[in-house]
């Protein structure tokens, strides 16, 4: 470990440092010093990077002192893709698998008839269901009302692409037989054109919002809180939230009342309606909503996912001859949305897409290419959420034209992106443990050739992220001028055993100099 990093001098005219983190193993993620042993913080900022003997010799009197006691000391993890309190409508029953397979319909059932009885009627109930479900033609809205007749089922996919519902539901989310398909989604119809109780994409998220903006607010913000404060113990001091649960009054107001202890930047997300995309929903809400909350960027999801057979590919779906997935939007709309990106002056419309297939990564690359030049595209730092085909000779093109990786999948190309430069930020979207996705991207056992350093992981934790919410020049490292958001790891991620790494928690979080989590595993001083 390379120390003796010089320190920022303070002038004669400045105050002592108000907090110095000693005897660590500084993980920095500045690849002009990726490590150091020390640094010392004044309000929200760090001010100097050095050794022990350096800091200790910075610090006054009031200066508190942590002793880090050999410990790794990481940038605050920031979790570039989550969504806020998804999944808080209503009462959540059955375990919740997230496995692709998912329940049996009997298992569902079995499950309702058990819990409806004893349930204040009309209260929502859910549950994750798979693909045995969704590929089950009886596992449909009539299959539901009979034992749930009084209550609206909401049956999802944990992975977000998928949804069933009954006829209470549908009455609840004011969905009529006669309605028309909504731009970016469709409604599953039998024979008759009845709906069958299966949403898809947008045609199920956009109602759905609508139900979760009227419930009661107190009940989102709890949500929104076990959800955010869950994270600390994982380090997570920034998350960047696509906001599909609510609509943009009801996100403004929820995370205003929330007041949580971590950075939220909010990307818009437009739920299509009559009118078209709705992006003007969304512009009322100030840059700024709370001290640290903003909003910025704008996000659409282009197509499903392969657990679905959604993802648009090149290669028909096993099973179903012909079937290559589809595109959400229009080839029309697409092209707008880029244009839109294009007349952007900067993060506030930074364009974010949910792209998985190859075939939707070919249209994508090769109309950007149509519409701008590569050093055009390079100043948008558009983000491909995902990206799992993006392979071969779409890497360089990828590359040449600014794309960023967002939340890239289990069988990410994580070693050929970096390589080719570019940029990789981690996302949850959905379980909050960062290290489960480190552990993935260092042994990569079903891509062996993929895996990378274990530094390489942490940037992408940290700096990567920053980078992706164009945010680098304020957090991701840990160095002078930098805000102070740390934490303090209770094992080695860089030398522990890979089976070990899932394990790893934070002992003490840190954002903006603040202590947020602390496990009591170090003496803090008040």
């Amino acid at each position: 470990m390379a120390l003796g990093l010089m320190p920022v001098r303070l002038g004669a005219q400045e105050s002592s440092p108000d907090l110095i983190v000693t005897d660590a193993k500084v993980f920095t993620a500045d690849s002009t010093r990726l490590w150091a042993e020390a640094f010392a913080v004044r309000r929200d900022r760090i001010i100097a990077v050095g050794t022990t003997i350096e800091m200790r010799a910075l610090a006054g009197a009031r200066t508190r002192r942590v002793n880090a006691g050999g410990r790794v000391v990481i940038p605050g993890i920031n979790d570039a893709h989550v969504h806020l309190g998804e999944g808080s409508l209503g009462l959540t029953f059955g375990t919740r698998d997230t496995t692709p397979a998912g329940p049996t319909l009997q298992e569902v059932l079995d499950s309702l008839r058990q819990i409806a009885p004893r349930t204040p009627k009309g209260t929502w109930l859910q549950a994750s269901l798979g693909q045995r479900i969704l590929f089950d033609p009886l596992a449909r809205r009539a299959a539901l009302d009979v034992v749930s007749p009084d209550h609206p089922v909401l049956l999802r996919a944990p992975w977000g692409h998928g949804i069933v519902v009954n006829s209470a539901a549908l009455r609840a989310l004011g969905i009529a037989d006669t309605a028309s398909d909504l731009l970016g989604g469709r409604y599953e119809r039998d024979a008759d054109r009845r709906l069958t109780g299966m949403l898809v994409e947008y045609d199920g998220w956009a109602p759905i919002q609508r139900a979760q903006a009227r419930q009661r607010q107190r009940d989102a913000v709890a949500a929104v809180r076990r959800d955010v404060l869950g994270r600390l113990e994982f380090g997570v001091t920034s998350v960047q939230d696509m906001a599909s649960t609510w609509d943009a009054p009801s996100t403004q107001r929820i995370l205003r009342e929330a007041a949580l202890p971590v950075r939220v930047r909010v990307v818009r997300w437009p739920m299509p309606g009559a009118g078209g995309r709705q992006l003007r929903r969304w512009s009322d809400l100030p840059v700024q909503v709370a001290p640290m909350v903003s909003v910025s960027g704008v996000k659409y999801v282009l197509e499903g996912t392969p657990q679905e057979q959604g993802a648009l590919n090149r290669t028909a779906y096993a099973g179903r001859p012909g079937w290559f997935g589809e595109l959400n939007f229009p080839l029309d709309t697409i092209r707008a949305m880029l244009r839109e990106a294009l007349a952007g002056s900067d993060v506030r419309d930074q364009l974010l897409l949910h792209v998985v297939g190859d075939s939707t990564v070919v249209v994508l690359l090769t109309m950007m290419e149509s519409l701008a030049p590569d050093s055009v595209w390079r100043t948008k730092r558009v983000r491909f959420e995902h990206a799992s085909r993006l392979t071969g000779p779409l890497v360089a093109r990828a590359h040449a034209l600014g794309i960023i990786v967002a939340q890239p999948r289990s069988s990410a190309a994580y070693r050929t992106w970096l390589t080719a430069g570019i940029p990789v930020a981690y996302g949850s979207d959905g379980q909050p443990n960062p290290f489960i996705d480190f552990a993935a991207a260092v042994t990569m056992s079903n891509r062996p050739a993929e895996a990378i350093s274990r530094e390489a992981a942490a940037i992408i934790l940290t700096r990567g992220s920053a980078v992706a919410e164009w945010s680098e020049a304020s957090k991701g490292t840990i160095a002078p001028g930098m805000l102070a958001d740390f934490a303090i790891l209770s094992q080695d991620i860089f030398t522990a055993p890979a089976a070990a790494l899932p394990s790893t928690r934070s002992v003490l979080t840190v954002v903006g100099g603040r202590v947020v989590h602390a496990s009591g595993a170090l003496v803090v001083p008040r």
